[in-house]
């Protein structure tokens, strides 16, 4: 292990010695020693429980303050590796590819020169693997538990695999090495691509930022607001049908930083301030938990954006227009606005939901006996929820503490009084053809890498269905916490 992580400091070295040639810089005065291209504002470091290998403060930073400047020509784009004119005529052959596929080729072009790309020492120090969806395997997909989880899990394997088909024919056109054309390759491209560009105005593909993609994720807390110009909008153009429509609300792109063609650079800058040797935190976006593994390969513990959906009936989205998205459940276990106003006009009888709509729309409860009815139907929609599910949190709190212990390197717990749980693990082992009983004697670095990598991807499955979990019973409980409250007026 030592002699690994002595290999990587050597990367991120040489990374930081390369960057600076080219011209990347933390300084004002881009006057940094070409040994690194960091030190004067931030420093490359270890943050355990935090996102892993980062960037913290080399000093105090002040809010908005310029902390990295990334010139074009350090980018790469679809645009700089099409100036060699052999790709950019193939590349124009094959005119229905989307942009993220042409970024994805023009990747594997340059990992195919080797050291005579530009971006080598970049490139050599990309991850070998990632954990986002498209990487799960059937059996880890099923362990997400919750449909609307595996079916997007599904759809992003899926649309991988229909990518790679749809770029290949570029690939062996280009004729690059036999390696590089294998699905394997594609999918590490393509999720390279999708957890480590940053948007630039001339590509919706976006950019490959050297140095740029070191920051970790900062999730911003963006709450929604309803404005009362929309909110009119809605009431008037309310149909004889009593829809509703949609509150249509927008939020500003949350990010950090972005192209600025003054300088001719990718500009970053401190979204707070920090204090030296904090960590420094990249926002860019709004995302849930699921949207964070989907793209990214990572979970939020504390996420303000995740959501929780449930089942609801049919009959509920005919009645109003506002979108599936909008009706979820939040990290507090409340309910959404949207959710929470679908609701109450849902269980409002038919021949009163029209002079019902502008109570509805604003907010507020149109009776004490309505808002019972509503969190009685919630509640009894959560508890089916959770009771329909394999596991309960109880026993996936158990479980991702004992892959968490045997990943530090303890052995595996006992999980005998968790039958569900002990199946699980038997069934995680016997998919790898390993016996479950030889594999409690074994420790983490004896296991096979492709168990090891698959054991990452099944925890961050069973940590997202915890979390999921809980949301709704929390929501459960803010039901019933409500009911009571509610209770002795609806009976007076």
């Amino acid at each position: 292990m030592a002699g690994e992580e002595e290999k990587t400091m050597a990367g991120v070295k040489a990374l930081l010695s390369w960057a600076a040639l080219i011209g990347i810089s933390d300084s004002h005065s881009r006057n940094s020693p070409l040994s690194s291209c960091l030190g004067h504002s931030l420093f490359v470091s270890d943050f355990p429980g935090a996102g892993g290998r980062g960037l913290g403060a080399a000093r105090e930073l002040r809010r908005g303050e310029l902390v990295l400047r990334v010139p074009k020509v350090a980018l790469l784009t679809t645009e700089s590796v099409l100036l060699d004119p052999k790709i950019s005529s193939l590349m124009e052959r094959h005119k229905h590819l989307s942009p993220v596929q042409r970024l994805i080729v023009c990747l594997l072009v340059e990992v195919d020169k080797g050291r005579s790309s530009k971006w080598y020492t970049y490139l050599s120090q990309l991850p070998q693997d990632y954990t986002t969806l498209s990487n799960f395997t059937v059996t880890e997909i099923k362990s997400l538990q919750v449909d609307d989880a595996i079916w997007v899990a599904e759809k992003a394997a899926e649309k991988s695999k229909s990518d790679w088909n749809g770029s290949l024919s570029l690939l062996k056109e280009l004729d690059i090495k036999p390696q590089l054309l294998k699905f394997k390759s594609w999918l590490w491209a393509s999720q390279t691509v999708s957890s480590r560009t940053l948007h630039v105005p001339w590509d919706e593909a976006g950019c490959l930022c050297p140095v740029g993609d070191l920051f970790n994720y900062d999730a911003p807390d963006d709450s929604v607001l309803y404005e009362n110009d929309e909110i009119e909008v809605a009431l008037k153009s309310c149909s004889s049908k009593s829809t509703v429509e949609a509150v249509n609300t927008s939020t500003e792109s949350l990010t950090d930083g972005g192209y600025e063609e003054s300088s001719s650079s990718y500009c970053l800058y401190a979204r707070r301030r920090y204090k030296q040797g904090e960590q420094v935190l990249l926002s860019y976006g709004t995302y849930t938990n699921l949207e964070l593994l989907e793209h990214y390969g990572f979970l939020l513990p504390q996420n303000p954006n995740d959501k929780a959906f449930i089942k609801l009936d049919p009959d509920l989205y005919k009645i109003t227009s506002w979108t599936n998205e909008s009706l979820y459940i939040q990290p507090d276990g409340t309910p959404s606005f949207v959710l929470l106003c679908a609701l109450r006009l849902w269980v409002t009888p038919i021949s009163c939901r029209k002079s019902c709509m502008q109570l509805v729309i604003s907010g507020s409860q149109i009776s004490v006996q309505n808002e019972v009815q509503v969190l009685n139907w919630l509640a009894k929609r959560c508890y089916e929820t959770l009771w329909n599910l394999p596991t309960t949190i109880k026993e996936d709190k158990i479980l991702v503490t004992g892959i968490d212990k045997f990943q530090k390197g303890t052995a595996w717990m006992d999980f005998s009084d968790f039958g569900p749980v002990l199946q699980e693990l038997k069934n995680f082992f016997e998919g790898h053809n390993l016996k479950f009983e030889e594999s409690k004697n074994l420790v983490l670095d004896e296991m096979p890498i492709r168990v090891r990598k698959s054991l990452e991807r099944w925890r961050l499955a069973v940590e997202w269905r915890l979390g999921y979990k809980d949301m709704i019973f929390k929501c459960f409980c803010y039901c019933k916490e409500k009911i009571d409250e509610l209770s002795p007026c609806s009976k007076s």
